[in-house]
């Protein structure tokens, strides 16, 4: 049996009871390590849960899951764990997809994951179009997409949230004030109204909203980051957005 199972977006202690019951009926636990981050180590994982924990790479959940996690899960009862919900990154569709031609049941338990999250903001989430990312730029690889799905969004009054790049391998994880720069770069203006947000869902979240000239250059702390363009605004959010420290 395999069990996905979403570990919320702050430590430890954000997974559910039913998590945590299930996976301590598991034989071996695996950890996607390379879509989002904790703000825990991997020992603490394993001194809540009481089980040694085996760190998931891209190259092995999408190049050896048949040697490694689906090959326990035949013969044992195997927790994946995700940070966020399960089904945050498309990669985890596709391990569900590898199990079932296999024959190996799967269940999934969800959780908090950004997507719902945002709502912390003050925006009302059914107004939220299509999500995009921003990709760390590179000499010769500036892609648009950030900038074209961001306009179709608010031509429609949508809001668009832009989820960071995570570079898990590099430790390196985009900054609110990075994806700001490169947004200047794809062609939005400095006075464009924008969020800003840093570790939604723990303690110490940090949501600002103003123009891109006025958070360019403001220090938003650890990661993780993502940033919110607002469409059309109803009155309450802009009265909830207006009211941020």
């Amino acid at each position: 049996m395999l069990y996905l199972i979403g570990l919320g977006l702050g430590d430890e202690k954000d997974i559910t009871i039913k998590g945590l019951e299930t996976v301590k009926r598991c034989d071996r636990v695996y950890l996607e390590a390379y879509t989002s981050m904790l703000r825990c180590s991997v020992s603490d994982l394993e001194k809540q849960f009481g089980k040694k924990i085996i760190l998931a790479d891209r190259e092995l959940v999408e190049k050896r899951a048949e040697d490694t996690i689906l090959a326990d899960a035949k013969v044992m009862d195997v927790a994946f764990f995700v940070v966020g919900d399960v089904f945050g990154a498309t990669t985890h569709v596709d391990l569900v997809l590898r199990a079932k031609k296999a024959g190996i049941p799967v269940m999934f338990i969800h959780n908090a994951s950004i997507i719902n999250a945002i709502g912390s903001t003050g925006l009302e989430l059914y107004k939220f179009g299509k999500t995009t990312s921003m990709v760390f730029f590179e000499d010769n690889w500036k892609p648009t997409t950030p900038f074209d799905v961001i306009r179709m969004n608010q031509k429609n009054g949508l809001h668009t949230l832009v989820l960071l790049d995570i570079k898990a391998d590099e430790e390196r994880y985009m900054s609110v004030n990075v994806c700001l720069r490169q947004l200047l770069e794809l062609g939005m203006k400095e006075e464009e109204k924008v969020v800003g947000c840093a570790r939604i869902g723990q303690e110490d979240q940090l949501i600002k909203f103003g123009t891109i000239s006025e958070l360019i250059d403001d220090d938003f702390g650890e990661p993780l980051h993502c940033v919110v363009v607002p469409g059309e605004l109803h009155f309450m959010e802009e009265d909830f957005l207006n009211s941020l420290d």
